[in-house]
């Protein structure tokens, strides 16, 4: 199984509604700019540069032109637009809106001036443009309440218009204040598609997501390719390769040629985790997206604002429905307005407390901290596994606890038997009901029976196994192993933690 593969159940993209967007609620994301060049199907991109690098919602980058990119950038509890020069890599606010919030920018064909959704403190979601040179502005659709839009030309606008909890794809001519519903239930994305007098948009009527194509003129649609999972953003290259993106990933599809979507280039950068918001440069040399910003970010704010006991900065990290767990299955509560009451408590009875990161392990969106925990002088470790979506969704704790035995020498020799494919000597460490579980703390594998079946399988067809730790927290009982593994010619990272009871393994949770 490839790399590409094996990020299938990538995280689900979920679908903007503005209004209900808030300082507190939006994702931290950052927008980033690389370097473009491709032949044919060959794709190489260098240069790979943060040009938002902001605390908080940075998103919808497009470009102005060939040296300028546009995007929304939170500050100052609102979202205006910035504007940014690649050429000398500056950026300035071009919008600056007190009692509104800007979204999804765009150039107007043959003018110095952009359009972008203003979302009012009134509610109001409308269409403005805005005058570059003068800083002026004015409602360009006062009726639509429009979610993206694109220009097909300047009297002619293809938009998402938000109708209940889904979007619809309306064609508006400005020259005859006429608007016309193409599909209900559309995607956000919205391109000119290059070398063509179409537009491409993202269509959910059916039961799959699929990418269509349009004529404004003549209001004719016609499918081009279903995407993967949940991914609806896409982009156009100049030669009129669609690409689009999920995880680290971006893969592309040609219309004229192809039949499935194919590989084309995987980010290395630990910086880049789940890309979106795909934009190319006019002249192609350009690549702009979104990517979440980095789950250390949002884990080191958590720690900083609980130390200064901060408690709506602190709960501001986490997301509204935020699961709070002892690993590995034992829900304390759920919700950020839950955990608001007890962290509130908690502080009242204890006057003093700090917490410090000893050691940190991060693979994709999970990060686990080896905490150093003193309350009233006192101290005492524990581990904390958080998973991030742009907040943290989830929080689990590892406690302290007493052990006769080294458990990190226990699973230190069945490492050893792993590489070695010794099957007897590796599960000679195993209890006799040892089980296994994946990242969903489902059941994979019960007793050391079934461990022998898949474990003697795997061993005999993986000539090139090997596992390399690359970092260890020992805690009690347990053993947490970020692990680097080497099979059938594929590498990848995985975390497994080792739960140690009598001498031997009973419990391995791999939770990537």
């Amino acid at each position: 199984m490839n790399q590409l593969e094996m990020k299938q159940n990538c995280f689900t993209i979920l679908l903007s509604i503005f209004c209900c967007l808030t300082a507190f609620t939006q994702q931290s994301t950052e927008v980033y700019l690389a370097e473009l060049k491709q032949e044919n199907d060959y794709l190489r991109i260098d240069s790979i540069i943060n040009i938002s690098n902001n605390e908080g919602y940075d998103n919808q980058p497009s470009f102005f032109d060939n040296d300028k990119i546009i995007f929304s950038s939170s500050r100052n509890l609102q979202t205006d637009i910035v504007l940014y020069t690649i050429k000398d890599g500056t950026s300035v606010w071009i919008t600056n809106t007190p009692k509104g919030s800007e979204y999804s920018p765009l150039k107007i064909p043959g003018k110095e001036a952009i359009s972008a959704i203003r979302l009012d403190e009134d509610g109001l979601q409308r269409l403005y443009e805005y005058d570059l040179k003068t800083g002026k502005s004015n409602i360009v659709l006062n009726d639509l309440k429009v979610g993206y839009h694109v220009w097909y030309s300047n009297n002619i606008i293809v938009c998402t218009v938000l109708i209940d909890n889904r979007m619809d794809l309306v064609v508006s001519n400005l020259k005859d204040n006429t608007n016309y519903t193409v599909q209900k239930n559309v995607g956000r994305s919205l391109h000119k598609i290059p070398n063509s007098n179409l537009i491409s948009y993202i269509s959910k009527a059916e039961e799959s997501t699929m990418v269509n194509s349009l004529n404004p003129i003549s209001l004719e649609t016609k499918a081009i390719i279903p995407l993967i999972d949940t991914s609806e953003d896409v982009c156009w290259t100049k030669n009129g390769n669609l690409i689009t993106a999920y995880d680290k990933f971006l893969i592309s599809f040609n219309p004229l040629r192809d039949k499935e979507w194919k590989p084309l280039f995987e980010f290395k950068e630990k910086e880049v985790l789940g890309i979106t918001r795909l934009a190319i440069s006019p002249n192609g040399k350009y690549l702009t997206f979104v990517s979440k910003d980095v789950p250390d970010k949002i884990i080191e704010k958590q720690v900083e604002t609980f130390n200064a006991r901060d408690l709506e900065a602190f709960a501001a990290c986490f997301s509204e429905d935020v699961v709070v767990k002892n690993f590995p299955r034992d829900t304390l509560y759920i919700g950020r307005k839950k955990l608001k009451e007890n962290y509130k408590a908690f502080y009242k009875k204890t006057p003093a407390i700090e917490v410090k990161v000893a050691s940190r392990i991060r693979i994709g969106s999970t990060v686990i901290d080896q905490e150093v925990v003193t309350i009233d002088g006192k101290q005492n470790q524990q581990v904390a596994i958080y998973e991030t979506d742009g907040l943290i969704k989830s929080m689990s704790f590892i406690r302290d606890s007493e052990t006769t035995t080294n458990p990190e020498i226990i699973v230190q020799k069945q490492l050893d038997a792993y590489n070695a494919r010794d099957i007897n000597a590796f599960l000679n460490f195993y209890a006799e009901d040892a089980k296994v579980y994946g990242p969903s703390s489902e059941l994979r594998t019960d007793g050391i029976d079934k461990m022998r079946k898949s474990y003697t399988d795997y061993f005999e067809s993986t000539i090139d196994l090997n596992c390399a730790v690359k970092n260890r927290i020992v805690l009690g009982n347990k053993v947490i192993d970020e692990e680097y593994i080497t099979a059938n010619g594929n590498s990848y990272s995985a975390v497994a933690i080792y739960e140690v009871e009598n001498g031997k393994i009973a419990k391995v949770t791999f939770l990537h």
